[in-house]
């Protein structure tokens, strides 16, 4: 009888220690489905901000590919233009030349001044110059 006491006692303190580790257990369960909630939420925004950048990356690309368009075709046209400037260029030089050779052989060449000439004239206009001067002077 004494064992079977001993043995019910022994019993009845694993029971007791089983029913503590299911409630310690239980606690732990309960605070993971809360960290798994909490996952669950922080899972659904990330997916939410992916989406959100996704859509946001797609609308840069169709933008780049649009002003890289507008970009090639104005640099197409910019082409077309400089080549037409060039030409037109080439044409008025061309045009030029033809009426400077017209003009010149209407004309006898003019003979170059000589340098005592110059001096001449130049040292005549300076007399000039200072008789004015002196008139407006007195």
């Amino acid at each position: 009888m004494n064992y079977g006491f001993l043995i019910e006692s022994m019993v009845s303190v694993l029971l007791l220690l089983t029913i503590l580790y299911c409630v310690r257990l239980n606690r732990q369960i309960r605070l993971l489905k809360a960290d798994e909630q909490s996952l669950r939420a922080t899972i659904s925004e990330l997916v939410t901000a992916t989406d959100i950048a996704e859509r946001a990356i797609a609308g840069l690309k169709s933008t780049m590919r649009d002003g890289e368009q507008v970009l090639t075709d104005r640099l197409q046209r910019s082409e077309q233009l400089s080549a037409d400037i060039e030409r037109q260029l080439a044409a008025g030089e061309e045009l030029y030349m033809r009426l400077s050779r017209i003009a010149g052989a209407g004309r006898p060449p003019e003979p170059a001044p000589d340098a005592k000439s110059v001096a001449a004239a130049a040292q005549a206009f300076a007399e000039r110059a200072r008789v004015r001067l002196n008139g407006i002077a007195a």
